[in-house]
This record gives C-alpha cells, structure tokens and sequence, in this order.
C-alpha cells in the first residue's frame, strides 16, 4: 500500500473518530446536565383514573419550566382563555375570576433532584398557587429528551390525573 494513500485512510479513521467521540461525550450527558434550561410548553394530555383523555389546558396555552444547574426549578402553566379582571387589580377580583385563575394556572418553585437510574426527575414545591402542595414531592418519568424536546409523565397530578407533557427548549 503507498504512503499517501495509507495517510488519508489514516487522516479519514481519524475524523470519524473524533465525530464518533464527540457524539458519544454528547450522549453521555446525565439526564441532570440535559434537563438545565429554558423549556416552554408545547402540549399536555391528562388521563384520568378511569382513562378518559382531556386536554386541560386548551388551545393557546402557555408555560415555560426552568432548571438550574445547582437544582432549583421554577414552572408556570397558563390556559389562553383566562378572562381578565374586571375590576382591573390583582386584588379586586371577583369570585368567577378568582375560580377561573385557579383552574387555569399552575405555578410553582421549589428544588429537584434527578434519579439516573429511573429516569425520574422529582421537584419538590417551596411555593406554589395551590399551597397544598408545599412540601410535596413530585415525580416525573422522563419518557424522552433530545436536545430541544422534553418529554415526562407526571403520575400523579395535583388533579388525580396522569399527564403526559411535552416542551422545547426555549431558543
């Protein structure tokens, strides 16, 4: 075999190598490193005990869920249809108003850990708009992750229902 052709075989192994290494260093992120960011809401689906499928936030809805590196998390979920308060403050609001805020927000902060092995990403609520849930622990099975999707089941929603929620990294 000549020299110069034996030195591009080389060459060539060699940036497939290195691809091939740095698509692995990629992949080989824990789930914790995978999860730090911005991530905002593309989609939910609630299934109740009995199995019924709704879509619980509706068309338009809005959220965004943070992850910081040193595991502190932040989420906030919003239906689009929201009426607005007619006495224009936040505390003059009658009790429709009031009622419609509380079925149609979920807003949340606390702390995370992350479980590898299982794949679950656990919050823990510090402060929320539904004060029940401080101090509870919740767990969400990741289902997937990509570098822009995020995909998790939560078992046990401060509904009853499972939800099957999906987001995109926040570009």
């Amino acid at each position: 075999m000549s020299t110069p052709r034996t030195a591009t075989r080389l060459a060539v192994a060699g940036v497939c190598l290195a691809l091939a290494a740095g698509l692995a260093c990629a992949q080989g992120k824990s789930l914790k490193e995978q999860i730090v960011g911005t991530w905002t809401f593309v989609s939910s689906v609630d299934v109740t005990p009995d199995g019924v499928k709704t879509d619980r936030w509706g068309p338009g809805a809005s959220g965004i869920f943070f992850f910081d590196r040193d595991g502190n998390y932040a989420q906030f979920l919003t239906r689009a249809d929201i009426p607005k308060f007619a006495g224009k403050r936040v505390d003059a609001g009658t009790e429709e108003e009031m009622k419609a805020v509380m079925k149609g927000m979920v807003a949340s902060f606390g702390t995370y850990t992350v479980n590898e092995a299982d794949r679950v990403v656990t919050t823990t609520v510090k402060g929320s708009v539904y004060p029940n849930l401080a101090g509870v622990a919740q767990k969400r099975a990741v289902t997937s992750l990509t570098a822009d999707e995020l995909r998790y089941t939560n078992p046990t929603t401060s509904t009853g229902a499972t939800a099957q929620v999906i987001w995109k990294r926040a570009k």
